[in-house]
């Protein structure tokens, strides 16, 4: 079995008297990608923000590559890429000039720049246009631009937040394939995402986030065995994703809902 890239125990983020993240727990091995799901509010982003370590957890631990990230913020934000779902790129530059200012601020040394970032335009099949000013690009070219940026110091682990959103379906599909192509490579991937279908097709696996707890965590399989078979019984075609996460999220007060929380959740 793979070692942990990330470990996360008991993780608390308090704001007064709202308690976003509620002691959660998970791993994720090296070179897997794990879908980190949940509607607005879950807790999503603040776990992220700790990972990442651009908040301070209230209590609780979390290693990245065996890094604390309270104890050694540097070296972990140096083991780690963040593609956010916000643009980031610079449109007045070219898509070599965009990766080259991230190589600087990344201190890559001097030498090593000009590789790095013909193998990362090439990764993400951009070479032929590492000229062109990035203004010029399609949404999908600057996402996987996006992802080539955050690869640049090459990280042990990326994080992925929403990186399809607004995209059409060509250019979605596009993402995914680089994102495969990462796991291969062996880097690993924390990716949320608002459509299930694409945590369905990437990720090995899913924790579902719900009012700062983590309620159900392991592979796709794993979870569709987790709904009650009352509910499998109204489905006409095989479960899906969207059937776990509705059952576990979409009715608070069910009693399917309360039954799937006991079967997978984490103590």
């Amino acid at each position: 079995m793979s070692a942990a890239a990330i470990e996360v125990d008991e993780l608390v983020k308090r704001y007064g008297d709202v308690e976003a993240v509620r002691g959660i727990g998970f791993s994720v091995a090296e070179g897997e990608i794990f879908g980190f799901l949940g509607p607005n509010g879950a807790g999503k982003t603040t776990t992220i923000k700790i990972l990442c370590t651009l908040l301070q957890p209230t209590s609780g631990r979390a290693r990245l590559a065996g890094l604390d990230v309270v104890a050694a913020p540097g070296d972990v934000r140096r083991r780690i890429g963040v593609v956010f779902q916000d643009p980031a790129l610079d449109d007045r530059l070219t898509a070599e000039e965009n990766l080259s200012l991230h190589a600087v601020v990344y201190r890559v040394p001097r030498a090593d720049r000009a590789g790095r970032i013909d193998d990362a335009l090439r990764f993400v099949d951009l070479h032929d246009r590492r000229g062109d000013l990035t203004r010029t690009f399609s949404g999908g070219m600057k996402r996987r631009l996006e992802i080539a940026r955050g690869l640049i110091h090459r990280p042990d682990i990326l994080f992925l937040d929403e990186p399809t959103t607004g995209l059409d379906p060509q250019a979605r599909n596009e993402v995914w394939q680089t994102v495969k192509e990462l796991a291969k490579n062996g880097t690993t991937v924390l990716l949320t995402t608002q459509y299930l279908d694409e945590a369905e097709q990437l990720a090995d696996r899913i924790g579902i986030l719900h009012q700062g707890r983590i309620i159900v965590n392991g592979t796709l399989a794993e979870l569709k065995q987790l709904l009650p078979p009352a509910k499998v019984e109204y489905i006409e075609k095989q479960p899906s994703l969207e059937d776990v996460f509705l059952a576990v999220v979409g009715d608070e007060g069910s009693t399917d809902s309360a039954a799937v929380d006991t079967a997978g959740a984490e103590k």
